[in-house]
């Protein structure tokens, strides 16, 4: 019988962890990654039996390669605190990775909600997914070191995509929308800002453009009213905003060394206008 483990990364999570945990009774173990929890995380997480791995971890790959090295279970379910599951979910997951033919990755649908509507179509842009690999053979899957969305590697043989998905509590409303979009465009502006990858104002808004009409036309997001039209435009506005909060970073780095002394680190010149490739992002 092969052994399932269950993966999560929480920060300050108690409100929502005991719904979660109490929902993966199917499977064999549970690892909760704490990252600088200052709430009774930890506690609730060891009450309900779950191996509990604690420390800062800044950056997202980092801290999911530490839940993994914690992991015993031949398959890995990777989880949020803000996703249940429900009975048909767990069974088709133990069936899955019991078969004798069981591929080594699957891809999981995710049902995502804003408040008490269920929101199906136009996810996409880094700004949300109605998919992802979240059912891995242990040692198939790996993260790049980058402090949101990071960028996976997965090896082995796909083996498509469940039928059942993952309910996820993505928003509680349009103002948690807004505010979840500052915290992602802040923490991909200090990828951004380390890497020196900062993208010019013409790429920004060939980018933002394209993934509205990717969001709203492409995945349908028309057909979610009001709410798809925001989350498209949420999702036009990550890149271009991502970038400009990398280059205040960088000049707020660049007065701090000025004021230490040193020499100063200046912000990089804007490219010149330029038409993006084709299949560029």
């Amino acid at each position: 019988m092969a052994k399932l483990s269950a993966l999560l990364c929480v920060h300050n999570e108690e409100q929502r962890l005991p719904a979660a945990l109490a929902a993966l009774s199917f499977c064999d173990e549970i690892v909760v990654v704490a990252d600088r929890c200052s709430d009774g995380t930890e506690a609730i997480a060891r009450h309900y039996g779950a191996t509990v791995v604690s420390g800062i971890f800044p950056i997202e790959g980092p801290r999911k390669h530490a839940g993994i090295a914690r992991c015993t279970g031949d398959w890995i379910l990777e989880l949020d605190a803000d996703e249940g599951v429900d009975p048909a979910f767990a069974q088709e997951v133990r069936e899955t990775i019991e078969r004798a033919d069981a591929a080594d990755w699957y891809q999981v649908p995710i049902d995502n909600y804003v408040g008490d509507q269920l929101v199906r179509h136009g996810w996409g842009g880094s700004f949300g997914t109605s998919s992802a690999a979240r059912l891995f053979r242990r040692g198939v899957k790996s993260w790049k070191a980058e402090r949101v969305h990071p960028g996976a590697k997965l090896d082995g043989v796909y083996g498509g995509r469940l039928n059942t998905a993952l309910n996820h509590m993505v928003d509680e409303d349009i103002a948690d929308m807004f505010a979840r979009l500052g915290r992602y465009t802040a923490l991909k502006a200090q990828d951004l800002a380390d890497s020196g990858k900062i993208k010019g104002v013409g790429d920004d808004a060939f980018r933002g453009v394209r993934r509205f009409f990717k969001c709203y036309v492409s995945r349908k997001g028309y057909k979610e009213g009001d709410l798809g039209f925001l989350i498209s435009l949420m999702a036009g506005l990550y890149p271009i905003l991502s970038n400009l909060r990398a280059r205040e970073i960088l000049r707020a780095r660049a007065r701090a060394q000025a004021a230490k002394g040193g020499r100063p680190v200046t912000a990089p010149a804007p490219l010149p206008l330029r038409r993006a490739k084709a299949n560029g992002q």
